[in-house]
This record gives C-alpha cells, sequence and structure tokens, in this order.
C-alpha cells in the first residue's frame, strides 16, 4: 500500500476511535433535551416594574439623608405610584438649598412645585424607567441561570422572551414544585432591628409608627407538627442585605436535632457594616428576613466582628439547600410570576425517542438498499460513508455536550439525505466520464474532483443556514440547527474524504482497473 493511502487510512481509523470514545457509554454520552427525556417548562412573566418602585424607595431614602446631612427638616417624603417622589419640607424658607441637595439626582426631573408650601414632586425619567426594567429581566436571567447551574440541571435552556418574560427549560427534572420554589424565590435577604418600643398588640390595632411594619415568621409546634404563623414588629429601614455575601452554606442545626440551618458569610464591606450594627445595638434583638418572612430574631449580646451569621427556620436539608443556593446566586431584582407551565414525563420522552430512531432507521435502510440496487459496489462504499456519517455526528455532539432534541432528530434525517445526495453527485459524474470513453482511473479523478466545487457549495450554503438557527432560533428550532451543522461537516468529510479512500483501496490498488461496479 502506497504511503500515502497508509497515512488517510490511520487519519480514519483516528476518526473512528474518538467517535467510539466520545460515545461510550452511548446512554450517557448524548444530553437529551426536554421533548426527548422529559422535564420542565416554564415561561416566567417578570414583574419589572417592581424594580423600578423599589430603586425609587431607595432614591427616597437617600434623598432624606442628604437633606437632612444639610440641615435641611422634611416634613414628609415618600414614593408615588411606581417611579415618583413627593416632598414636603418642614419649612419653606429652606426651599433654594433644597433644591441644591435634589440637583444631584440626576435622573429625576422636579414637577408640582408649591414653594409657598415647600412641596414639590420629582418624577424619574422615561429613559431611567425603561433601562431599569431593562436591567430587572437580565439580572433576573443571570440569577436564574446561576440558580440552576448550581442546581445540577445538564443541558438547561433559560432565554429572554419578548421584553418581560424569560423561558426556562429543565429536562430530567420531574419535581415541579421543588424548582418553581428554587427559581421564583425572590430571595431577597435583610437584617432589620425589631420596633421594641411597639407591643403586637398595638401594632394590630392600627396604632403602627411610620417607621415601623409588621411581618410574620412560621413556627412548626415539635407535638402536633401545625404550622402557625408569628408576627413581629420591625423597623423598615434595612440595615445589611445579602448583596454583601460571600458564602451559604448548609450545616446542621446543633440547637435542634434534625434541623437545618445556612451558615452565611459577608464580603469585607459587608462584615464592616455588620460589625458597626451589632456594637451599636447591643441587647436589642435584629430580625434576619428572607422575602418578607422573619426567620429568625435573636438577640444582640456582643459586637460581631467576623462577619458570620446563621438562618434557622426549621429546615429539611432540602430546604437548606435550596435557601444556600438561592443566596449564592444573588436575589432576584423583581418578582417573577409563572405564565405558563408543563411538565413533561419520561414516558412521552421515550416515545419521541423511539419513533424518530425508527423514521431514522427507516429511511437509512431505505437508502441502503436504493443505493446498494442502483450503483452496486459504489452503492456499497457510499453506506459504508453514511454509517461513519452518523457515528461522527453523535459523537461531535456528544464531544460539544450538545442537546439532542426531537427537531434535532429531524436535522439529522434530514442529513442522511443530503450525505447520500453527495455520494449520488459523484457517482453521476463518474459515469459521465465513463461515457466520454475515458479510463476507470481517469473517471474516479475527474468525477471527484468536478463534483467537489458543488459539493462545497451547497453544503457551505445549508451550514450557513443552520448557524443562522442557532443564532436567532429558539431552543427547539437551535437543536435542528446543531444536528443539520454537525452532520453537513460531517457529510463532507465522509462524502469526499472517505469515499474516495475506499475507491482507491478498492480500484486504484490494482496494476489494471477494467471496469466500476457503479
Amino acid at each position: 500500500m502506497p504511503r500515502h493511502l497508509r497515512v488517510r487510512v490511520a487519519f480514519v481509523v483516528l476518526v473512528v476511535a474518538a467517535s467510539v470514545w466520545y460515545l461510550y457509554p452511548p446512554q450517557k454520552a448524548i444530553n437529551l433535551g426536554l421533548d426527548l427525556q422529559g422535564g420542565i417548562h416554564l415561561m416566567l412573566g417578570v414583574e419589572a416594574d417592581k424594580h423600578v418602585a423599589s430603586q425609587t424607595d431607595r432614591a427616597a431614602e437617600d434623598l432624606k439623608g442628604a437633606l437632612e446631612r444639610k440641615g435641611i427638616g422634611v416634613k414628609r417624603i415618600a414614593r408615588e405610584a411606581n417611579a415618583a417622589i413627593q416632598v414636603e419640607l418642614a419649612s419653606p424658607q429652606s426651599w433654594n438649598d433644597a433644591l441644591t441637595v435634589v440637583s444631584e439626582f440626576g435622573s429625576f426631573e422636579r414637577r408640582d412645585e408649591n414653594q409657598a408650601a415647600g412641596r414639590f414632586t420629582l418624577v424619574m425619567s422615561e429613559r431611567r424607567v425603561n433601562q431599569l426594567r431593562d436591567d430587572a429581566i437580565r439580572q433576573g436571567l443571570e440569577t436564574i441561570r446561576n440558580r440552576v447551574d448550581q442546581f445540577g440541571v445538564a443541558e438547561p435552556t433559560i432565554t429572554r422572551q419578548g421584553s418581560q418574560q424569560i423561558l426556562i427549560q429543565l429536562p430530567g427534572v420531574q419535581d415541579p414544585a421543588r424548582a418553581k420554589a428554587l427559581i421564583g424565590k425572590t430571595a431577597l435577604l435583610e437584617f432589620k432591628l425589631l420596633d421594641e418600643r411597639t407591643s403586637i398588640e398595638q401594632a394590630l390595632a392600627g396604632q403602627l409608627p411610620e417607621t415601623s411594619e409588621v411581618l410574620y415568621g412560621r413556627e412548626v409546634d415539635k407535638q402536633t407538627k401545625v404550622e402557625h404563623k408569628v408576627p413581629y414588629v420591625v423597623l423598615k429601614r434595612t440595615l445589611l442585605t445579602g448583596a454583601e455575601l460571600t458564602r451559604a452554606e448548609v450545616q446542621a442545626d446543633p440547637n435542634s436535632l434534625g434541623n437545618w440551618q445556612v451558615a452565611i458569610e459577608f464580603t469585607s464591606t459587608g462584615t464592616r457594616i455588620f460589625g458597626e450594627v451589632t456594637e451599636q445595638n447591643v441587647g436589642k434583638r435584629l430580625a434576619i428576613i428572607l422575602d418578607g418572612t422573619v426567620y429568625s430574631a435573636p438577640r444582640i449580646n456582643e459586637r460581631i466582628p467576623g462577619g458570620r451569621a446563621v438562618i434557622t427556620g426549621q429546615f429539611t436539608v432540602d430546604d437548606a439547600r435550596d435557601l444556600a443556593i438561592v443566596l449564592r446566586a444573588g436575589a432576584l431584582p423583581a418578582p417573577v410570576v409563572i405564565l405558563e407551565e408543563r411538565t413533561v414525563g419520561p414516558s412521552l420522552g421515550a416515545d419521541s425517542i423511539r419513533q424518530g430512531l425508527i423514521a431514522i432507521t427507516a429511511s437509512a435502510v431505505v437508502v441502503f438498499i436504493f443505493m446498494l440496487a442502483y450503483y452496486r459496489l459504489s452503492g456499497l462504499i457510499a453506506d459504508v460513508a453514511l454509517g461513519l456519517n452518523l457515528l461522527i455526528l453523535f459523537a461531535c455532539m456528544a464531544a460539544i455536550r450538545a442537546t439532542l432534541t426531537l427537531p434535532g432528530l429531524a436535522g439529522i434525517a434530514l442529513t442522511v439525505g443530503m450525505a447520500v445526495d453527495t455520494n449520488i453527485l459523484i457517482f453521476e459524474r463518474i459515469r459521465e466520464e465513463l461515457r466520454v470513453g475515458k479510463t476507470p482511473r481517469s473517471a474516479v479523478e475527474a468525477g471527484f474532483r468536478r463534483a467537489l466545487r458543488t459539493i462545497v457549495d451547497t453544503h457551505l450554503t445549508v451550514m450557513g443556514t443552520a448557524v443562522i438557527l442557532l443564532s436567532f432560533g429558539t431552543s427547539s428550532v437551535k437543536g435542528f440547527g446543531v444536528s443539520l451543522f454537525i452532520g453537513l461537516g460531517a457529510s463532507l468529510f465522509t462524502a469526499y474524504f472517505f469515499t474516495r479512500l475506499l475507491f482507491d483501496l478498492v480500484y486504484m490498488g490494482r496494476r489494471k482497473v477494467e471496469a466500476i461496479s457503479i
């Protein structure tokens, strides 16, 4: 065997060995999409206006602090609607000084001014409102993606849909309740002081100061296992949030057998703030609040300098683990609501796989028989090349961890047809060369050479279409694009390089070739 043939044979053997390596074991090598292995499909709506409202609240708090630092008394400052702040000064004489402070808040415009009464309204600019809404979607998308990654779902689909929606597909997840709780939890962690001057009875009777609010915790009776709500009077001012967390780990609760807790640790900035808060409020109770629910309210006995704390709440190990995940991933900037929910059972996925494989196998068998009957030995060569094409296709999908979907199976079926069409194009070129009287060697050489440009043009054109599907399509369309792109790339290799190698091994190795079985 000539040296150039040995090199080509060795290369093909290497490709086959690598393909087998990536496909072993086959049941674990290729990720299956939601439509093939079952799972959860969710369409979430992001309440972006609530993010705008929260940012307006923060701006109102910042404005109040800035005015007070300048010695300007404020009678009333409160958010109006989602993006406006009403300000009433204690003294109209401080009007000009107040406007100087307000000018630093460039995202707001003054409206409804009444200098004599010391009142005005700040309205957030439309540009800033739109930016905050967009930020809520983008940050929510990244936060949910981080949570799902830590949850351990292989090849999830998490994409933005429209202006304020997020599409989530979690293949293989069969516990919808836990997945929804993990994804939809806002996870806003806050530390606030209890208002120990106002009793629960006064608060529930409506005698609640403007600076305080009533929040609830939950307790489970150890004997009856009945859960009931416990009210707390909490100061509205947030001292520290979960934005300053660096660590959240699950631990066994040493004070309650069978329960679990979450240990948290702050950044250097959070550690400093936490140290100052605990030092300035020794003897007071500090409420640890998650999404408006009080999980614990321990008393501060001394300054805590290390920036470490624990969240207790009679958690199971799954509860504690999911809480740690959402705390590590960060809080959603705005609440989300489930607009659409579908759960695909694994049996339906198995039926899809079986039907898809039947379709691919049936088409391959029909093609195999046709090529063998019509082109004889050359048809057998094309059939062997087709088998290698499918092997390389599945191996490449396994290597890049691509997800095989039901439309992806359709892409594979289309690849089978195009791979065979490529061989037919080459064989008909060879037949044309034989008809004009060329020798078998010359006909093979000319047939492959003249078909090459057409083969490359058609494959690159369709591969370009596949790239567009991958770039702009939805998850199902992307599955079709992935299998089509990889299959066409494999087809270029097998139909031209591998088929030509087999022709050289079967015919060109002989000293005299009188005829070709084509």
